[in-house]
């Protein structure tokens, strides 16, 4: 796997105690949407970046594309309420996020879908989590990057300026609000990168 783990992964990355609180900075969009970012939010990300890459059973799909079917380009996996995850860092995040947006989603975090995007070519075309509840409600979905750094591009549905937040090895990035239902997000193709997982945390009913 062609990725340069930090040297300084225990200066960088906070331990349990010191990343207890979130202080996520909150970006407002249109529509009722908001983005969180908080970065160096996981700690031992080299460790779950090992443990995501050897212990999660990927698979590959594919789509119908006009004449012929082709492999949507990365990997997929999804655990859901009561499947075991692949390391405990993980599950840790699970839990400090389910309390700390407890007051504004009102349920847990449940499920964990996780996408391998191993280079450059792979992406995810522009879509939002609108199967579910999210295609009605507001709700978040709660994404924890590592590896290489990738963007995540939104843009309003129906047309208007995008922008852009980037990913980094260990960051948190939350979609809230009606994200989901006005807005539309991307992990667009790029030139140069190395392996990147990301991980979507999710309440239950929201895909």
């Amino acid at each position: 796997m062609d990725f340069q783990a930090s040297l300084f992964a225990d200066l960088e990355h906070p331990t349990p105690s010191d990343a207890a609180t979130l202080r996520p900075e909150r970006h407002h969009l249109a529509r009722g949407a908001w983005v969180d970012v908080v970065r160096s939010f996981l700690p031992e990300p080299d460790a779950v970046l090992e443990a995501l890459v050897h212990r999660v059973p990927w698979r590959s799909e594919q789509r119908r594309m006009y004449d012929r079917t082709v492999d949507v380009p990365r990997l997929v996996h999804t655990y859901l309420e009561d499947d075991a995850l692949p390391h405990g860092r993980l599950v840790e995040a699970r839990e400090r996020l389910s309390a700390h947006y407890a007051a504004e989603l009102g349920e847990p975090f449940r499920t964990a879908g996780c996408c391998f995007y191993r280079s450059g070519a792979d992406s995810v075309a522009w879509h939002g989590d609108t199967i579910g509840r999210g295609a009605t409600h507001d709700t978040m979905v709660a994404i924890v990057s590592v590896g290489d750094p990738r963007r995540l591009h939104l843009r309003p549905r129906g047309g208007g300026a995008s922008l852009s937040f980037e990913t980094g090895h260990g960051d948190l990035l939350v979609m809230g609000g009606s994200a989901q239902r006005t807005w539309e997000h991307a992990v667009l193709k790029v030139a140069h990168a190395g392996p990147r997982i990301s991980v979507q945390f999710r309440p239950r009913g929201v895909f």
